[in-house]
């Protein structure tokens, strides 16, 4: 629900994208096998792997190793211009574990929070690969996705995310030929919040109009949008699943009012998407520590893309959620909010009456509402993970009252258990330093393919 590139302002103080490619650290992807299923079974993709996202890595010069960019300003006299810096600066391998925190061992990926090596990491971002050169792409329509994950270590304020993006499968490599890294190193990122924190946007840097914003981030002139589905943004206390529809077709670079800088509902993108959260629906004993969905313990999250006509080339009706925990099947939690009818998935139905009894702006029918998100479907989507703090919003919007101004009482506002002072970065980055996330087991297939009950 709110910018997840916001937590690119806490990596490393060398951390940064770019279009060239360096030699200082050979750039290796760590493995992740995943499934692929149908009625008759699943077929484990051995070929899969991660890489991680360009704005965390070494920027530096082609020709030797000064930095492009330092804490949260450009070198100006490296970079002059947009496409200049693209050409100057190469972007260098990493050190998945020893850097980030980011290790994988068979089908399980772990996501460390905060990192002390040379410098301090703070927050990762990955993406699911085919191959060396190309994300792999997900087309959802009348399909299924499962993975088991492990919240127990993520604490109020911190959020292990699992979304979908309609990003380029290369990365943007061959849109923009300035952009000679591709996805082997990660670029092309795009969501539904438009970023303007993204360093390289289009095969381009985004130093015009760079303001700091923190000590190792800021914002350009740019943003870069793009329809987002959001599976899973999760920690222990509470969760939600969020389609964002966007106006735009696959990853586009926004500029003035698009990036919607003045406007919160006047870009290209919705930056609310249209979320069910459990507790915010008025179940406030589904998910949680030692609630029907234990998160102290690990789980299966299975999220179903349904069609009006139940073809993969139908118009997405409806997204239902499942959970497997202990070999039992638990269904979604029904709202239980005076004046809505018990809902346990989302649909535009429901989408429309949540809105208008939580009194919030319909930008997600606004923006075309699942019609328009299946038709990124249809074209296909990348897999992204990641560990973050927020901020912006000290993740208050997932797992706490907010607007923290508003009545608590009042439907919609309160979202979890967490106290309205939690999740200040400053506190969680020392508090929670070693938290993290796993997500394993990840599965796509047909509905009901992807996951059993004892």
């Amino acid at each position: 629900m709110f910018p997840k590139a916001s937590l690119l302002a806490f990596a490393f103080a060398a951390a940064v994208s770019a279009q060239q490619v360096g030699n200082s650290t050979a750039e290796v992807h760590p493995a992740l096998s995943w499934s692929k299923c149908t009625s008759a079974g699943c077929q484990a993709q051995d070929s899969g792997k991660i890489v991680l996202d360009a704005n965390w890595r070494w920027l530096h010069t082609v020709s030797g190793y000064t930095n492009c960019y330092t804490g949260n300003a450009w070198d100006t006299s490296i970079c002059t211009d947009g496409k200049t810096c693209a050409q100057q600066c190469a972007l260098d391998g990493a050190d998945y574990e020893g850097t980030y925190g980011i290790t994988t061992s068979g089908d399980a990926l772990t996501i460390k929070f905060v990192t002390q090596s040379a410098n301090k990491n703070v927050g990762s971002r990955v993406y699911l690969m085919a191959d060396d050169s190309h994300y792999e792409m997900f087309k959802p329509l009348n399909q299924e996705f499962t993975f088991d994950v492990d919240v127990s270590q993520l604490p109020c304020g911190l959020n292990g995310a699992l979304y979908f993006s309609e990003m380029d499968a290369d990365g943007g490599m061959a849109k923009y030929p300035t952009n000679a890294a591709g996805a082997a190193y990660g670029t092309g990122y795009c969501d539904s919040q438009c970023p303007r924190d993204i360093k390289f946007i289009n095969g381009e840097a985004n130093i015009e109009g760079w303001n700091a914003t923190s000590a190792n981030s800021g914002t350009g002139s740019y943003g870069s949008c793009c329809n987002e589905m959001d599976v899973w943004e999760a920690n222990s206390i509470s969760a939600a699943y969020t389609p964002h529809p966007c106006s735009v077709s696959g990853q586009t670079r926004c500029s003035g009012d698009d990036c919607a800088i003045t406007d919160r509902y006047g870009g290209v993108c919705d930056p609310d998407g249209c979320d069910f959260n459990s507790y915010r629906m008025g179940d406030t004993s589904f998910y949680g520590p030692s609630q029907t969905v234990d998160t102290t313990k690990p789980l299966t999250v299975v999220t179903q893309f349904f069609t009006s006509d139940n073809t993969t080339s139908g118009t997405l009706s409806e997204i239902r959620r499942l959970y497997v925990q202990n070999g039992k099947v638990i269904q979604n939690s029904k709202t239980n909010i005076p004046g809505l009818t018990a809902y346990d998935s989302v649909t535009d139905q429901f989408c429309t009456d949540q809105k208008t009894v939580f009194n919030n702006t319909n930008s997600f029918a606004d923006k075309g509402g699942l019609k328009a998100m299946g038709e990124s479907f249809a074209t296909g989507v990348v897999l992204v993970m990641s560990v973050w703090d927020d901020y912006a919003a000290e993740m208050l919007w997932l797992d706490s009252d907010y607007p923290t101004t508003a009545d608590p009482s009042t439907p919609g506002v309160s979202r979890g258990t967490c106290a309205t002072t939690s999740g200040q970065p400053s506190d969680v980055e020392s508090s929670a330093a070693s938290a993290q996330v796993v997500f394993s087991n990840i599965k796509f297939g047909d509905i009901g393919s992807t996951y059993t009950s004892s």
